[in-house]
């Protein structure tokens, strides 16, 4: 465990990038790369990082188990004492219980390993029963992994002298508990330990949840110890036989099992296993607590397990990342195709004169005897709002089409045409024409004829020219007539100008809202290499 000041450094990197990284799109491998996310952090927090900066630290051994396993009550037992809640009701265990010497309480009080948990300890009052003590606040932990409701969990400390100075139990809450909050926090606390201490039962020894754990522990190459509980008399020895080669074909026969008969005090209630029940147990902890040999070989089991666990789940959770990253860009490309379609349309059906249609036509053709310069700038405006709306509508059926296979895409928002899009492409179209407006008068303005053309019917004719393709072509010539041939050809050069700008800004506004959502779940490619990175510098210090 004689660790240098550049691995601690690259383990500190490594766990920056690991809490970076977002896993927001719900594919299907996300569930478990989040998970691996949280595993990932809770390991280097709370076990791998605390554990190579303290080596001398008391060894933690964390009880684990399923729901009924008795794991409140082989803790109680192990010290002598009542310390964790033991009872029928299920979850007993909802505060985890930590138990240590006096004179190794303060490697727990402070926020060395489990930062997140608010830390509660009872006064040192051998004689008052467990029920009716007190209990005094520590020191709260930071929230720097965000996990859920780390705001409110807690960690009690509980001081017992009968345990051997440099062992620490922790009595966690059911792997398998109904409530989310107390596995989540059961599988964190596991990853804190030193020594996993498995607790099943004699009529759940083959379920799968306590083989799932089973697994984990041996994957982590993690020093492990099994407890089989509550077993009859009866049939003693022929559940351990069968549970032994239970583990022997899971390639963990070389693990220490222990047997615990099934007693009247195993149904809880809080009463204590008698001594001899829990001595081998007790006697193999206080063996790797206090011998330097043993200690030595779990820490650095584990501590080199986790570590080399690293090498694996690292580039997982980079795949992952880029999975994330992959159908984002698909999700984007989608919106980006969509509405560069469109937008070719819009310009190939402007040059085609669809704006000059329906009233617009109508107005056109009886101007200026039957319509006025503001009645054929109102009509081309509406026509031209009502081009931009159906471009709109029919890019978003597009995306539509394209999100819904991508499974990606049900973390946000469904593609419909926005309510308020209407709204939007009809204000930048009057904004596009007040400037079409002022863009006539400073042309107007500026001209050297007696008497001045009228601005509004330059604009009408100016508009009409830019809007109506090759039905419009008589609104250039009148133009020319009024203003000049080079003043018309200057003013449709600008003109043209703020018409192309105002339909980039129309389908760039709306691309730019479908694409929001997206662009705020902040999935980026950089993280991916910023784990495979920060593990290769990892591996080098090693």
């Amino acid at each position: 465990m004689d660790v240098r000041p550049q691995l601690l450094d690259a383990l500190s990197a490594l766990r920056d990038r690991v809490a970076s990284v977002r896993l927001p799109l719900p594919l299907p491998g996300a569930p478990r790369a989040r998970q691996t996310r949280a595993e990932l952090l809770a390991q280097l927090d709370d076990y791998l990082v605390p554990r190579l900066k303290s080596p001398e630290a008391p060894l933690l051994a964390v009880v684990g188990g399923s729901t009924g396993a008795g794991k409140s009550t082989l803790v109680n037992s192990l010290v002598g004492r009542q310390v964790s809640e033991a009872g029928v009701l299920r979850p007993t265990t909802r505060v985890p219980v930590l138990v240590c010497h006096p004179d190794d309480h303060h490697w727990f009080a402070g926020m060395r390993i489990l930062p997140d948990l608010l830390r509660v300890w009872a006064p040192p009052d051998e004689d008052e029963p467990y029920p009716a003590r007190g209990r005094g606040r520590g020191a709260t932990g930071h929230a720097g992994r965000g996990r859920p409701g780390s705001a409110t969990r807690e960690l009690r400390i509980e001081t017992v002298t009968g345990l051997p100075r440099g062992l620490a139990l922790l009595d966690a809450p059911d792997v398998d508990s109904l409530v989310v909050e107390n596995r989540t926090l059961a599988a964190e606390l596991i990853c804190a330990a030193d020594v996993w201490v498995m607790v099943t039962t004699a009529s759940r020894y083959a379920d799968a949840v306590p083989w799932h754990m089973l697994r984990t522990a041996k994957q982590y190459k993690a020093t492990l110890v099994t407890v089989l509980d509550r077993v009859p008399h009866q049939v003693l020895a022929e559940v351990s036989r069968q549970y032994g080669a239970l583990l022997t074909r899971a390639g963990l026969g070389d693990v220490p099992r222990f047997t615990v008969p099934e007693l009247p005090e195993s149904a809880g209630g809080g009463g204590l296993l008698p001594a001899s029940a829990v001595a081998p147990l007790g006697a193999w902890l206080a063996h790797h607590a206090e011998d330097p040999a043993a200690r030595q070989y779990a820490v650095s089991r584990t501590a080199l397990g986790a570590l080399d666990s690293l090498r694996r789940r690292m580039p997982e959770l980079a795949s992952a990342v880029a999975a994330q990253y992959a159908a984002a860009v698909r999700l984007t490309t989608a919106v980006e195709d969509a509405y560069r379609r469109e937008g070719k349309r819009v310009r190939a059906r402007l040059d085609q004169g669809a704006v000059l249609a329906g009233d617009a036509l109508t107005r056109w053709r009886g101007y200026p005897l039957d319509t006025t310069a503001d009645e054929l700038l109102d009509s081309l405006a509406e026509s031209l709002a009502a081009l931009l709306q159906c471009a709109v509508a029919a890019a978003e059926e597009r995306i539509a089409e394209a999100w819904r296979r991508e499974p990606a895409a049900g973390a946000l928002p469904a593609p419909s045409a926005d309510r308020e899009a209407a709204e939007r492409i009809g204000l930048a179209v009057r904004r596009w024409r007040r400037v079409l407006e002022e863009l006539a008068e400073e042309e107007v303005a500026a001209l050297d004829r007696q008497p001045p053309p009228d601005p509004d019917a330059v604009t009408a004719l100016l508009a009409a020219a830019l809007l109506g393709g090759r039905r419009a072509r008589p609104a250039g010539e009148k133009l020319a007539e009024r203003i000049g041939v080079q003043a018309a050809v200057r003013l449709r050069d600008r003109g043209g100008e703020l018409v192309a700008e105002h339909l980039e800004e129309v389908l760039r506004t709306e691309r730019d809202r479908r694409l929001a959502p997206l662009e705020a779940l902040e999935v980026t490619p950089e993280p991916q290499a910023e784990l495979i990175a920060a593990l290769s510098v990892l591996q080098k210090e090693r």
